[in-house]
């Protein structure tokens, strides 16, 4: 754009331009989803042609902005400052032109990795420069069980703090690789980026898939496909079909995956029914186990068949899981509490009395 043409612009804003300012023609966003520039700079849209396009503009937008956003229109020579929320509902002016100004500092990616960097930066904090993949693995595995607890809890509030926590470890661990010449988080992004890509053709290419279930059969031949592919460039042997599930994951995730990546392949019962009579069958196993070795293995049957029933039902067993803990924990509590309402401790109520109290928990947690 002729700088004398930004001139303008700023002229009937009536304020200078800004030190920073992105500038793009409003059909590059017609077909975006979300904005596709850091939104602490400001943004000037051009040759808005139509209401349409700036409805569509006002919902792109609406991703990333809040609704009571400032904006400024301006067309026909004339400049209206309006709430985002309004764009494009009134009066529409020909040429218009659309200035939006930045959010806060520290609402872009950009700014967050600059902020990660200058932690481990010669200034930065002694605490976050002397750590390494190591020391920081515990950490994430912490942020990660963190996340997966708010979600647990459906606090929107907690899960938005959390998910923050863990984007950090990311950050962070891309960084101290950076840092070594091994990579960067652009990097990190792009790599997901294509695979993302490449494992939806039917999304970004031609293909036609029917339901969710086509989808990741296509999935499961894509990840053959990619390491055999990686077996043959890195010279290595070519890894199975679970050899990329990870081992630390919890038993119960890491068998349903195990049996999910399994039944995409073909291998899985035809009918449920198969899989309920091997939870039977699993339950008499352990009925006869004649020693401790025995028993442990049976009691481990029967809890990947359970897993099974959870998968066939389409329930995260690990989930269900935590959620009967969570109950359990509540009704425990419940029963305590009650004791010590009597002037108790637990252990000095009688069964029956603890199962009275646990039946009112059950009516009340």
């Amino acid at each position: 754009m002729d700088f004398t043409l930004l001139s303008r612009y700023f002229e009937l804003l009536g304020f200078p331009p800004p030190s920073k300012l992105i500038l793009l023609d409003a059909q590059t966003l017609a077909t975006a989803h979300v904005p596709p520039y850091p939104p602490d700079m400001p943004v000037l849209l051009t040759n808005v042609e139509s209401r349409e396009l700036a409805l569509h503009l006002k919902t792109v937008l609406l991703t990333t902005y809040p609704e009571q956003h400032m904006v400024f229109v301006m067309g026909e020579g004339k400049k209206k400052e309006e709430r985002l929320s309004e764009f494009g509902e009134g009066e529409f002016l020909d040429a218009t032109s659309l200035y939006v100004p930045e959010l806060s500092e520290g609402t872009s990616f950009e700014s967050f990795a600059e902020i990660v960097a200058h932690l481990r930066a010669p200034n930065g904090c002694p605490w976050d420069r002397e750590q390494t993949h190591e020391t920081l693995r515990k950490h994430l595995l912490e942020e990660s069980y963190e996340a997966i607890s708010a979600i647990d809890s459906g606090d929107f509030a907690d899960m938005r703090e959390e998910f923050g926590d863990l984007l950090l470890q990311v950050v962070l661990q891309s960084q101290i690789a950076n840092e070594e010449n091994q990579f960067n988080v652009n990097q990190v992004i792009q790599g997901i980026h294509s695979k993302i890509v490449r494992r939806h053709p039917h999304v970004f290419g031609d293909l036609k898939l029917e339901g969710v279930d086509g989808v990741l059969a296509n999935w499961e031949k894509l990840k053959e496909q990619e390491r055999s592919e990686k077996g043959k460039s890195e010279k290595k042997e070519e890894k199975g079909l679970l050899d990329g599930v990870p081992k630390v994951l919890p038993a119960l995730s890491q068998a349903q995956e195990y049996q999910d990546r399994a039944a995409r392949v073909g291998f899985d019962w035809p009918e449920i029914e198969g899989v309920l009579d091997k939870v039977r069958e699993e339950i008499e196993e352990i009925k006869n186990a004649e020693s401790d070795f025995e028993l442990a293995s049976e009691i481990g049957d029967l809890l990947f068949a359970l897993v099974n029933v959870a998968r066939w039902k389409h329930i995260d067993a690990e989930s269900a899981l935590r959620g009967t803990n969570t109950k359990f924990k509540k009704r425990l509590s419940y029963v305590e509490q009650g004791a010590k309402k009597q002037s108790r401790d637990l252990s000095s109520l009688s069964l029956d009395e603890m199962e009275a109290l646990w039946q009112e928990a059950k009516n009340k947690v």
